[in-house]
């Protein structure tokens, strides 16, 4: 066995492999192996924070905390003052929004680094731009302080190796009860720190999101008005529903991604998760008669004319197609349904949504939902010396600080003033708010997710319902917290094939046989040996 890679070799294969950083063509340089890097370490101890009560209260199965209001009395996070005292921080991640203003404008990054005890130096990138900007970066050797980290499918860069020879391994300060010294970081739940570990120990921090996912979205106020169910029981009743809602006239249809549409019908089927784990062995859901099903079946909606005629050609339009009733039906992420309200319902009178879970396949096939991720990503920290290790970690337990505290305030509100006045105990973003509040603290650490929306706090208990039913049904996906080389190299080329392949199929453009060639052509160039490498993966870690 090769010994493990040093800091300059590291450096020295990735400069050698240009912007794209395929680690693989290095040299002799070889991947470590799947039972290596998915070696098991111990978690984190989980200690919730019970600080601020509620009705809807976070449970061990994964629903979320909800909050009608935040709390008259906000706690201090740090009542003996700013936790993370010293030199200033720079941390590397990505944003989605608009970049906020500069620090020297920006009222809340002013009070922020105030909070924390330094500067809080952010690199921010475009999102699109990050993988690429992650490894360039580490082909340059001239790394900041913290970064964050795509998941392996996302970033082939994201390696164990890559990790052993430049980052921090965290165990000595988080494994147990170690934990508790950064006591915000204890409050994360267990799930997601799994996909942390990576060398037998723990090399990142979390960026915790719910494991229910999203439900699909329905417009309940455009169902009503045509006295429609939005809740079918199953595939056929479901199928009716789109076909009801349905009015070209109008120019309204019941559904727009095909991608988020064809998920939609394989968790009716109870589909796999991307991966499926059945005593040790894996099957992907490219091979799967519930895709084939699935393919299918988004053949028949889209004959049926229930699929926006637009929605093969263009990307980036659903959420404002739902929003303005184009479209009655969408499959989103649990952060939209604020998002919703936010942007839609100053122009969208009477907007009412509510969610749908899968319906069942049929009486025989139940259906489930699809767990979502338990991290967006995770960030990383560049080696350095133990004290300096501590106060980025003392800092990063400041952005974790739970809802009711100062710190969650500051985080997503800002200063009170400038950045949001209150409505009640609630607060409300002033529009310099909302653009100083893009800051992406959220994607350094950030605490649990929490259901709240203070401009209608009426929404809270349906967010809620969603999750309770939710977790009953999820399906995992076994290989989120694992491994696999070769899914890091391969997995975008071939999910861009059949992301294309998919949609001809569900237009009629291609056929099934070519769908099934091109599953054969996945399991010989990639497919079998990911399957190998994360049933010893699983294996070693389970």
């Amino acid at each position: 066995m090769k010994t493990p890679l040093t800091r300059r070799g590291f450096l020295a294969a990735a400069a050698g492999t240009g912007a794209g950083l395929a680690l693989t063509g290095c040299g002799d340089f070889e991947p470590r192996p799947a039972r290596l890097a998915n070696a098991k370490a111990e978690l984190p101890a989980y200690v919730p924070y019970r600080g601020v009560p509620t009705d809807m209260p976070a449970t061990a199965d994964g629903v979320s905390a909800g909050h009608r209001h935040f709390p008259r009395e906000v706690v201090a996070a740090f009542p003996d003052g700013p936790p993370a005292e010293g030199p200033g921080i720079k941390i590397m991640n990505l944003i989605f929004n608009p970049v906020p203003p500069p620090v020297d404008g920006n009222a809340m990054w002013q009070a922020l680094n105030e909070y924390v005890g330094c500067d809080l130096g952010f690199e921010i990138t475009p999102v699109g731009d990050y993988p690429q900007k992650f490894a360039v970066t580490l082909a340059g050797g001239d790394l900041p302080d913290a970064m964050l980290m795509l998941p392996p499918d996302q970033n082939s860069a994201a390696t164990p190796d890559m990790l052993d020879a430049l980052f921090e391994d965290l165990t000595p300060h988080l494994s147990g009860d170690n934990v508790r010294d950064y006591p915000f970081l204890a409050n994360i739940p267990t799930d997601s720190w799994l996909p942390c570990v990576r060398n037998g120990g723990i090399y990142a921090l979390p960026m915790p999101r719910p494991v229910s996912s999203g439900p699909t979205f329905t417009r309940l106020d455009l169902l009503r008005k045509k006295g429609l169910d939005p809740d079918p029981k199953t595939w056929r009743e479901f199928f009716r529903l789109c076909k009801d809602a349905t009015d070209p006239g109008a120019h309204q249809y019941a559904l727009g991604d095909p991608t988020t549409t064809w998920n939609l019908l394989m968790q009716m089927m109870g589909a796999p998760n991307w991966w499926r784990e059945e005593n040790g062995r894996f099957t992907h859901y490219y091979e799967t008669e519930e895709c084939r099903q699935a393919l299918d079946a988004g053949l028949q909606l889209t004959r049926a004319g229930v699929v926006h005629p637009d929605a093969f050609s263009v990307v980036g339009k659903f959420k404002d197609w739902f929003g303005n009733g184009q479209i009655v039906m969408h499959p989103d992420g649990p952060a939209a349904w604020n998002d919703f309200y936010t942007v839609y319902e100053p122009v969208a009178e009477g907007l009412d949504i509510g969610y749908q879970m899968p319906p069942d396949w049929d009486a025989a096939t139940p259906a489930g939902q699809w767990q979502g991720r338990a991290n967006f990503a995770t960030l990383i920290v560049k080696k350095a010396p133990e004290a300096r290790i501590k106060q980025i970690l003392r800092a990063m337990n400041a952005l974790a600080a739970p809802f009711g505290t100062d710190g969650y305030l500051l985080r997503k509100y800002g200063v009170r003033g400038p950045d949001h006045t209150l409505e009640g105990t609630d607060p409300i973003l002033t529009p310099q708010g909302t653009a100083e509040v893009t800051l992406p603290t959220t994607f350094a650490t950030d605490s649990p997710f929490t259901l709240y929306y203070p401009q209608k706090p009426e929404i809270v208990p349906g967010q809620y319902a969603f999750q309770k039913e939710a977790v009953k049904k999820l399906i995992p996906n076994p290989a989120e917290a694992l491994y696999s080389a070769t899914d890091a190299e391969m997995s975008k080329l071939f999910g861009l094939r059949f992301e294309s392949l998919r949609k001809g199929v569900m237009q009629g453009r291609n056929s099934r046989g070519e769908w099934d060639d091109a599953v054969r052509e996945w399991r010989r160039e990639a497919g079998d040996k990911m399957r190998a490498e994360y049933e010893l993966a699983w294996e070693t870690r389970y």
